[in-house]
């Protein structure tokens, strides 16, 4: 059976001039990624060695006056097989400065990082943050979001090229966000309908990892699908 740990948390509201931060830790691992590009790439990739796993996910937006509208998102998958420890990092922040009610500035950060990993006793250590200010910035909307998806499984298995691919449609959906003027909370509601489209498929896919030779059905290790969601605006 598989277990779905859910860990969410309300998102801050913050009129102008206030910041947001958000800040969890739990278990990952993958490899440095830092989005500088309007949408970013996909990324698939294990970086292992010797069974150590790090992971550093990271994407920023900046608007103004000068480039009102900002908009960047991340999509990472991490395939890193068996490991006994692993630690990662996976960050949005969004920031508004100095525009007016008038002409008021627009700035999305959204970062997605997967990570699938096997073993028994991998000791794991994760960050998951977003942070979302507005600096003199009346009327403006900024929104940082950060998922973090661990499929943790008894035994190492990819995901198949079926998997691959929905997650791939996945990652152009959160890039047609970027053209989107619709309002902040209504990016944040297709944020998060994708998250869960995420989860579904990460969660079929453990489903069909190996359970190792001779193991007993009725005792094995369950394979698990985390997320770890981060808001603020």
């Amino acid at each position: 059976m598989n277990l779905i740990n859910q860990h969410r948390r309300a998102k801050a509201h913050n009129s102008p001039g206030r910041r947001a931060v958000r800040l969890g830790i739990l278990a990952t691992a993958g490899l440095t990624v830092v989005a500088t590009a309007a949408t970013a790439e996909a990324v698939t990739t294990n970086n292992v060695s010797h069974g150590v796993a790090v992971a550093d996910n990271s994407i920023s937006t900046l608007a103004n006056p000068g480039r009102p509208t900002q908009f960047l998102d991340t999509f990472t998958v991490h395939q890193d097989g068996a490991l006994y420890a692993a630690a990662a990092s996976n960050s949005a922040r969004a920031n508004s400065y100095d525009c007016t009610a008038a002409s008021p500035c627009r700035s999305i950060a959204l970062s997605f990082q997967i990570i699938t990993m096997a073993g028994t006793n991998i000791h794991l250590n994760a960050q998951n943050v977003s942070h979302a200010a507005n600096h003199d910035c009346a009327g403006c909307q900024t929104l940082a979001g950060a998922w973090q998806f661990i499929v943790s499984t008894p035994e190492p298995f990819t995901l198949s090229a079926s998997a691959q691919s929905r997650l791939a449609a996945i990652h152009r959906s959160l890039d047609a966000l970027g053209r989107s003027a619709a309002p902040v909370s209504t990016i944040q509601q297709q944020a998060d309908a994708l998250a869960a489209q995420v989860q579904s498929i990460l969660q079929a896919a453990a489903a069909t990892a190996p359970k190792g030779p001779g193991v007993n059905a009725l005792t094995a290790q369950a394979p698990t699908v985390t997320l770890h969601r981060m808001l603020a605006s």
